[in-house]
């Protein structure tokens, strides 16, 4: 349980206590310098054109291709996993606890599905498996916004007022690694705003920043007044500027916003799940309780590979990196050999007058003089079995799904072998969505929730569509309509495999049926049909004997045609035709 509190010495005004706070964002941040170079590494070489951008570039070769190998692997596991987590439209439900559990799902549903769909919950859940895949870490956050436009006729109009997820850059945040986890850890939170933008925030009225940036302003209008002060607080520098002054000319605005527990150790006060808004590291414009009622600070974290002891977790591609470096090493010192075989290097021996390499060229040597090609070593050229082999270990590395790549493995098999090698194959990929899915997406559903629940003042329309009629309503939710006991689950990346084997479970099982009869008589087709319907997410397939009525309806067109040309035929014979 070490590293839940941040243990404070001295508490004698408020600006002491933002120097701790920005001295823990100093110490954790050194603290994770290896981690950023390693990321940064990593981040080189998916975005790399060409070696002289990344390590390899110490290399003495005159050649500086790069292999996008990492790159590919990057693009396919980013595609596979935004496709797991989002495999259909409706990929979250409310699991309730209470009777009236069902009646509350319609609501929560259609309250979460709209704002969702208008905070572009999905774009930005794509940005954070960025940061997932690249860095091995995703940080979120959650904020409740009430986003107004005036027209200039006066009226007022909403854009968006609702719970949002806000993604957190790994480079902005900053917390005890040695935690027990991530909800418990105390953390640092760094924003860089411009004047401008602190300007919008304060006319624009959100309450519960309008104090915070108001003061922000006020401070920044003092500013100049003590030299003193500038040079005291040197040591207290935002990242990036060279010096306070510098920073406080830049037009920026640096907040660092802590989480966590605080133990005063002067006075022996312990301040439990604790938020402080710290103003250039000098100024604490915002000591309160987490406003959230789940109990920790609405801040979200997730990693790929967890390592122990050690809440920073580890990147897919992290490992990989060095046999990239390895590709690239053996692409360039191939193309060198070419090189060197194309235009070979001369040996001059003796005297030899000066002459231009070209065909048909004569050379004037002397008794002695002689010039001669140096025989090249063509080994080399075979490399590119190296980089194969090479390619195929990182695909298996990363723990990408091969069949979702396009590749089949070699070798006749029945479909039972297929759908077992495939299951196999992603056994580690689903094993990692569902880990993003569990520990990251889940929680932050339910922060938005909360967010909801404690913010909403008024009734919001929003529109539910039935899912077996397929038709639209709109239903009024009130705050009450979200208040109840229960959470939201997303059955995205958990269940996409499951429901994919079912479906081939199912489809074998309806064969067996047709097989045999004797078993046949005992299985419900009905049943079959409608569970098809429900895995496929399709339920407007499904309709009791709705084949013999299309049957029906399908003689009775027939009939119909056949009775038109007939009465067509009669008219022709009356009319002499």
């Amino acid at each position: 349980m070490a590293g839940r509190t941040l243990d404070v010495e001295t508490l004698i005004a408020p600006h002491l206590l933002a120097k701790e706070i920005s001295s823990n964002w100093q110490e954790w941040s050194n603290a994770r310098s290896q981690w950023i170079t390693s990321v940064k590494e990593t981040r080189n070489y998916v975005y790399a054109t060409d070696t002289t951008t990344t390590s390899n570039k110490t290399l003495p070769w005159a050649n500086s291709t790069t292999t996008p190998k990492l790159c590919q692997l990057y693009d396919n596991l980013k595609a596979n996993y935004s496709y797991a987590l989002f495999p259909q439209s409706q990929w979250h439900k409310w699991k309730g606890n209470d009777p009236e559990s069902k009646e509350k799902a319609k609501y929560v549903q259609a309250y979460m599905n709209d704002r969702l769909y208008g905070s572009g919950f999905e774009k930005t859940v794509d940005r954070l498996v960025d940061d997932w895949v690249l860095t091995g870490n995703c940080f979120a956050t959650v904020e409740y916004v009430s986003d107004y436009t005036t027209l200039p006729s006066g009226e007022v109009v909403p854009n968006y007022v609702g719970p949002r997820l806000v993604r957190i850059s790994p480079y902005d945040i900053v917390f005890n690694p040695i935690a027990a986890n991530f909800s418990e850890a105390p953390k640092i939170i760094r924003s860089l705003y411009t004047l401008g933008e602190i300007h919008k925030m304060v006319e624009d009225g959100d309450e519960s920043k309008k104090e915070v940036f108001t003061k922000i302003l006020e401070n920044r209008s003092k500013v100049g007044e003590s030299r003193d002060r500038l040079d005291k607080d040197d040591g207290f520098i935002a990242d990036g500027f060279s010096s306070l002054s510098e920073y406080y000319n830049s037009g920026l605005v640096e907040i660092l916003t802590f989480y966590g527990d605080i133990y005063d150790q002067d006075n022996n006060e312990f301040k439990p799940n604790r938020e402080v808004v710290v103003l250039d590291r000098a100024y604490v414009i915002k000591d309160e309780p987490v406003a959230s009622w789940l109990g920790t600070a609405p801040v979200f974290h997730s990693s790929w590979r967890s390592r122990p002891d050690n809440l920073y977790g580890m990147g897919p591609l992290d490992n990989l990196v060095g046999m990239q470096y390895r590709i690239d090493h053996l692409e360039n010192l191939k193309a060198d050999v070419f090189d060197q075989v194309a235009f070979p290097i001369l040996k001059v021996k003796g005297s030899v007058e000066e002459f231009e390499q070209k065909p048909g060229e004569r050379i004037y040597m002397g008794e002695e003089g002689d010039v001669a090609y140096l025989n090249v070593d063509v080994t080399a050229l075979n490399a590119d079995m190296q980089i194969s082999i090479l390619e195929q270990k990182m695909e298996e590395f990363a723990g990408a799904p091969r069949q979702a790549m396009g590749f089949r493995t070699p070798g006749e098999k029945t479909a039972f072998e297929v759908q077992t090698l495939e299951n196999a194959g992603s056994r580690i990929f689903n094993n990692k969505a569902a880990k993003l899915e569990k520990e990251f997406i889940e929680p932050i559903l339910n922060a938005m929730l909360e967010a909801a629940r404690r913010n909403a003042m008024q009734a919001t329309r929003v529109e539910s569509v039935d899912e077996r009629s397929g038709s639209s309503m709109f239903l009024e939710i009130t705050m009450d309509d979200l208040q109840g006991e229960g959470r939201i689950i997303p059955v995205g990346a958990r269940h996409f495999a499951e429901r994919a084997q079912r479906l081939q479970n199912i489809s074998q099982f309806t064969q067996i049926k047709a097989q045999d009869q004797s078993i046949g008589v005992h299985i419900s087709g009905k049943r079959i049909a409608e569970l098809m319907a429900e895995e496929m997410n399709e339920p407007e397939l499904y309709k009791p004997n709705v084949a013999i009525e299309e049957q029906v309806e399908t003689q009775q067109v027939a009939q119909d045609v056949q009775t038109d040309a007939m009465e067509q035929e009669q008219v022709k014979m009356e009319n002499g035709l």
